[in-house]
């Protein structure tokens, strides 16, 4: 491949559940942990210590589920600038 030549571009269609994340409570150990949203009307989400090592979400960013149950983290202006909110 030419390092001149830019690589092909895609856009996501995905449709995926998500909430901002306001705080990510953890023990000493990283073993287990929880996610607490933003919105209020959402209680703490219990996210594995594996889940804490993979992803490392931190406050301000997005807690997020993909249709398959694959669960992820993704930064604010990442996830703001490829996801538009469609319902509640």
């Amino acid at each position: 491949m030419s390092e001149s030549m830019e690589m092909p571009k895609y856009q996501s269609h995905k449709q995926v559940w998500a909430l901002k994340i306001k705080k990510v409570l953890t023990n000493a150990e990283m073993t287990d942990g929880a996610i607490v949203p933003e919105d209020e009307r959402y209680g703490s989400i219990p996210v594995s210590g594996e889940y804490l090592q993979k992803h490392l979400p931190e406050p301000g960013g997005y807690y997020v589920v993909y249709p398959d149950g694959y669960k992820s983290w993704s930064p604010a202006e990442a996830f703001e600038s490829g996801y538009t909110r469609i319902r509640d």
